[in-house]
């Protein structure tokens, strides 16, 4: 496969972030996905929210499956590593990578397709774990690369293209994540990317595994009238929870929108997270109330979008497993092999 590289010459008096990258210097090749397609505008918050982390790019681990969707992180981030898995088993092989080298930040980019349907159980047992990584799902409730049949997050009574009803009541990976023990889940938008950005930002700083569900129209075979993932029926039926601004630490970003009541959550790098509440009622805090509330409004046909939940002390895989700081190849020899003694006392205890 032939990609179209972007010229490496550009303005140079484009913005610099801390590091004196401009925004540039996190993008990839030019993109193929069709005109118009939700999943280049998430790839374009992806961009930008790295950009504004000022993270080198060097140190992220991008892992995919197969679809439409796993095809993204080739657009981006094309100085990171990259690994693209087979069909559904991005987060065993993201799970694996990560018990090897901790030091790195994971992302893994999948479709409701490919973790909804035969990566189902993969994407379950990496949310119990709560392995420490940003979870993107784009979204569009259909097979794109197939030709549009309904997947598995299609929601029942919405119409194909060609008119044909779903019967299947739909699996939603938020609800799945809330229940299996995700300690950051949201949902997003591709056509809102001022909200998408500071959610993927939030999910990068967040310690455990980070969900973010996002709404991306297939603009081939979803975006038509009777469709409840289309641009027209999001923003017709979107209700944001929350606004998020983003301040990491000596670098306050400042916005324009309304005042309203605040929240700072502190981080576990120090860095705060401000939540200004649009819904006086939403706790984000509160798991039980945030099933509830996405229940409810569900029944009445509205997509709830935002930052759903988070634990602000939350632990990850490592934490549990007790696992070395180091990544494993750059561990001694003394220390991987403890000797003979330590083996014997090993066998010792399980006898």
């Amino acid at each position: 496969m032939t990609f179209l590289a972007k010229p490496k010459i550009h303005h140079p008096s484009l913005p610099v972030n801390a590091l004196g990258f401009t925004r540039r210097d996190y993008e990839g090749p030019v993109s193929t996905l069709c005109a118009g397609c939700g999943h280049d505008s998430i790839s374009a918050a992806v961009i930008q929210a790295f950009f504004e982390l000022a993270v080198p790019p060097h140190r992220v681990a991008k892992l995919s499956g197969i679809g439409c969707s796993s095809k993204t992180p080739t657009y981006f981030l094309g100085q990171s590593h990259g690994f693209n898995t087979v069909h559904g088993r991005m987060p065993s092989v993201l799970t694996g990578a990560n018990l090897a080298n901790r030091s790195l930040l994971y992302l893994g980019v999948s479709g409701d397709g490919d973790s909804a349907s035969i990566g189902l159980g993969q994407f379950a047992h990496l949310m119990r774990r709560n392995v420490d990584m940003t979870y993107l799902v784009e979204n569009n409730g259909v097979y794109g690369l197939t030709k549009g049949q309904f997947s598995a997050t299609a929601d029942k009574g919405s119409r194909s293209k060609r008119g044909a009803a779903n019967d299947d009541e739909p699996i939603d990976l938020v609800m799945m994540a809330l229940t299996l023990g995700a300690s950051y889940v949201a949902r997003g938008f591709s056509g809102d990317k001022d909200q998408l950005v500071p959610l993927i930002v939030g999910a990068v700083r967040h310690k455990g595994a980070a969900l973010i569900d996002v709404v991306s129209p297939c603009v081939a075979f979803n975006n038509h009238p009777g469709s409840t993932k289309s641009y027209d029926y999001v923003r017709a039926h979107n209700e944001a929870v929350n606004r998020l601004d983003f301040m990491p630490e000596r670098a306050p970003i400042t916005t324009s929108q309304a005042p309203g009541e605040t929240r700072d959550i502190v981080m576990h790098d120090g860095s705060t997270m401000r939540l200004k509440r649009l819904d006086a009622e939403y706790d984000p805090s509160d798991k039980v109330g945030a099933m509830a509330y996405l229940e409810s409004h569900r029944a009445r046909g509205v997509v709830v979008t935002g930052l759903l939940y988070v634990a602000e002390n939350a632990s990850d895989m490592h934490d549990a497993l007790q696992t070395v700081d180091a990544p494993l190849n750059q561990l001694p020899d003394a220390e991987l092999v403890p000797g003979s003694a330590a083996l014997a006392g090993i066998n010792a205890s399980l006898r």
